[in-house]
């Protein structure tokens, strides 16, 4: 979308309504105004991490990602997979390499 606005350095710039919510900003929604060799970029301003997790959640979040990436070092990754059959085909033989059996079907 693209609109054309007139710049008074007397008055405010104003973002057009129709821009505003093409963008998807929602009133009352904290934005963070950059700009740079004559571009103005408009983003939603994040919360800082602090506030999203508590200490315990991050100690957590963080040996998990540790954990994962010490498997992608090892190699122990699988794709990409350009469908899904060949994703479930992978998670099929690497289930059959770890001698997984398959569950039992409950009857009704």
């Amino acid at each position: 979308m693209t609109v054309a606005v007139t710049n008074d350095n007397n008055a405010p710039l104003i973002v057009p309504r129709a821009v505003r919510l093409k963008a998807g900003f929602k009133s009352g929604q904290q934005l963070e105004i950059k700009a740079s060799g004559g571009v103005i970029t408009i983003v939603p301003k994040l919360p800082p991490p602090d506030d999203e997790y508590s200490p315990e959640q991050r100690r957590s979040i963080d040996a998990r990602l540790k954990l994962a990436l010490e498997e992608v070092r090892r190699g122990h990754t699988a794709g990409p997979f350009n469908t899904a059959d060949e994703m479930i085909a992978s998670l099929k033989r690497e289930l059959k390499k770890r001698g997984a059996k398959k569950p039992k079907l409950r009857s009704r």
